[in-house]
């Protein structure tokens, strides 16, 4: 079986702890495909397959995409360019879709989780309006399974005191990528500023990873029992 994740920083594993290499251990029979790029919008990612299409098929094709179009705006650096407005995130979206296909009948659309911890605070309010973008598209497409990652993080956040941290520092989430590379530190650093599931507001840490990792292992557990295909959402 041979899975291709597709995505941003967060899919490739830097900075934070990478669910990928949990994936990995926890399913050796599997050839996973790390197809992350750090700082990835939904237009550099529409780019970068129609540059570099898939070689490949895939028996599953996971794309988790869209925070850096709501993080990167925090930032005085964008490294890829950002859909103008919700109207061209989803022309995007279904452009990416279009390109996923081509390589895999197996198509899962992950919504962003987190710019931040407090679920209140203005980005999360933009999450919230991509990942319905983003629900609607898969409920439409019939073909497509949907994942609400920020409602996974949020029921293990609701009922806890949040921390407003989210690094906006570019050169200090470079350091962070140089420096902290063992989850053991990560999670240090982590609980330092007040978080739960994330290094720095947006990326991982070892109890983020495992959130993730145990919903990608449920949708390829689900694809393994269907042997087929996975189906609408």
């Amino acid at each position: 079986m041979k899975v291709g994740l597709i995505g941003d920083s967060l899919t490739e594993g830097r900075p934070g702890v990478s669910f990928y290499n949990l994936l990995k251990l926890q399913y050796p029979q599997i050839s996973f495909h790390n197809l992350g790029n750090p700082g990835e919008t939904i237009k550099s990612l529409f780019t970068r397959l129609e540059k570099a299409p898939l070689q490949s098929s895939y028996d599953l094709l996971i794309i988790w995409i869209g925070v850096n179009d709501v993080y990167s705006k925090l930032l005085k650096v964008q490294a890829q360019p950002v859909a103008k407005n919700h109207i061209e995130f989803e022309e995007y979206c279904l452009k990416v879709l279009e390109k996923a296909h081509a390589a895999s009948k197996n198509v899962v659309l992950v919504s962003p989780a987190l710019v931040g911890e407090d679920l209140q605070n203005h980005t999360n309010t933009e999450i919230k309006e991509l990942t319905s973008i983003m629900e609607s598209i898969a409920l439409k497409s019939g073909n497509v399974y949907f994942v609400n990652m920020q409602n996974l993080f949020k029921e293990h956040l609701e009922h806890l005191e949040c921390s407003g941290f989210i690094n906006t520092n570019v050169m200090r989430v470079l350091l962070d990528v140089l420096f902290y590379k063992n989850p053991l530190r990560i999670d240090k650093l982590s609980q330092k500023r007040g978080l739960h599931v994330t290094l720095d507001g947006v990326h991982l840490n070892s109890k983020g990873a495992d959130i993730v990792a145990q919903q990608y292992s449920s949708i390829i557990e689900l694809y393994g029992d269907e042997e087929d295909k996975i189906g609408g959402s």
